[in-house]
């Protein structure tokens, strides 16, 4: 069954944590929630499981009005980024307590409990206490608790963040596995755009406790709405400077070219121009090209990567560079990136061309 959120707020104390939202889940499908902190993503799941009630808007469950409904009369799980376990009982016990809640029969609570921690494999856990497992096993007996229910809507409220990173990289693949089988709508809220990319199904962009864009993953993250769009689905955040087209040229910050031949059809006048970290190369790049000459500011090393915090008059960029590069501070070098890897918009912040589209998207155009 869908879920469907018509015109949703929520205020609280006179200040807005949800705002005019509207979003509609499909069954079977996997939806990421993806915002800074305080952006409205737990709000949000808490108006979506029934824990909050909204001031207007509704919300809608399979076709029907469970707007004022309890979440203790619906059929909703959700898992926290805590390792919420019940310390007395076993892995068994904490798994089967919603199962038991419920009066399943024990036949079929051990079947269901014994089946969900194979999925997650913790079955050889299942008589130990949470004290005596690591924190991926107790997080992951937190999400078997939530999947054994057989929910009709499941909530992650950032549930890796508190795990190691290999760890983290392996739940997230046995998570999308877990749903490509099962009819429930799943819900992950994260701050993260690369575990968004990862996951992949539906990616919902909050700010400010307002939807900017919903869609799939991949094609929000390629043709991002708007400048505020880009700039949330990407981390280091997308670099944006000022361009001006006239007369067959384009001027980015300060230095002119020729205007490049996807975007011959650009009208002239003033654009901002997008140009994610991972684009920028310290090479000359044989195509169509943009340099610009930089100032080194910060050099951050991170493992295999090097992260560039540069300025062009006045203009601060973020470079991301794969293996390590070592820059003194102030020191002079140039940045290259192809034509072909830059957004366009508009200056009121609307998307004019993609990359990915290599065509102006504005109807005025």
């Amino acid at each position: 069954m869908s879920l469907q959120l018509h015109n949703v707020t929520l205020s609280v104390r006179g200040e807005t944590y949800i705002d005019d939202a509207s979003l509609t889940l499909e069954p079977g499908s996997f939806n990421v929630l993806l915002g800074h902190t305080l952006a409205g993503k737990t709000t949000l799941m808490r108006l979506m499981a029934g824990l909050d009630m909204p001031d207007k808007g509704s919300v809608h469950l399979g076709g029907r009005d469970v707007t004022h409904l309890p979440v203790r009369r619906r059929n909703v799980s959700m898992v926290y980024q805590q390792f919420i376990n019940y310390p007395t009982l076993t892995v068994f016990d904490n798994i089967a307590s919603p199962l038991k809640q419920a009066k399943v029969s024990r036949q079929e609570i051990t079947r269901r409990v014994e089946e969900t921690a194979a999925m997650l494999g913790i079955q050889h856990l299942l008589g130990r206490y949470p004290q005596e497992l690591s924190g991926g096993q107790q997080q992951r007996t937190a999400m078997a608790r939530a999947l054994v229910k057989d929910a009709d809507l499941v909530l992650f409220d950032e549930p890796l963040v508190n795990l190691d990173y290999k760890l983290r990289e392996a739940l997230r693949v046995e998570m999308r596995k877990l749903f490509e089988s099962r009819n429930t709508i799943a819900v992950y809220a994260t701050t993260e755009p690369a575990e968004a990319l990862a996951l992949g199904g539906t990616t919902t962009l909050l700010h400010q406790g307002r939807i900017v864009q919903s869609g799939p993953s991949g094609d929000v993250y390629r043709h991002p709405r708007n400048r505020e769009a880009a700039t949330l689905f990407g981390e280091p955040p997308i670099n944006l400077m000022p361009m001006t087209v006239e007369g067959g040229e384009c001027r980015i910050a300060d230095q002119r070219q020729p205007l490049p031949e996807a975007w011959r059809n650009l009208p002239d006048g003033d654009y901002q121009v997008g140009i994610r970290p991972h684009h920028w190369s310290l090479q000359p790049i044989p195509e169509a090209a943009f340099r610009l000459p930089v100032v080194v500011r910060i050099a951050e090393i991170s493992g295999s990567e090097t992260f560039l915090h540069l300025s062009h008059d006045r203009i601060d960029l973020v470079a991301h560079l794969a293996g390590i590069h070592e820059f003194g501070v102030d020191q002079a070098l140039d940045v290259h990136v192809a034509c072909r890897q830059l957004f366009v918009f508009e200056p009121g912040g609307d998307l004019v061309l993609s990359p990915f589209s290599l065509r102006p998207t504005l109807a005025s155009v």
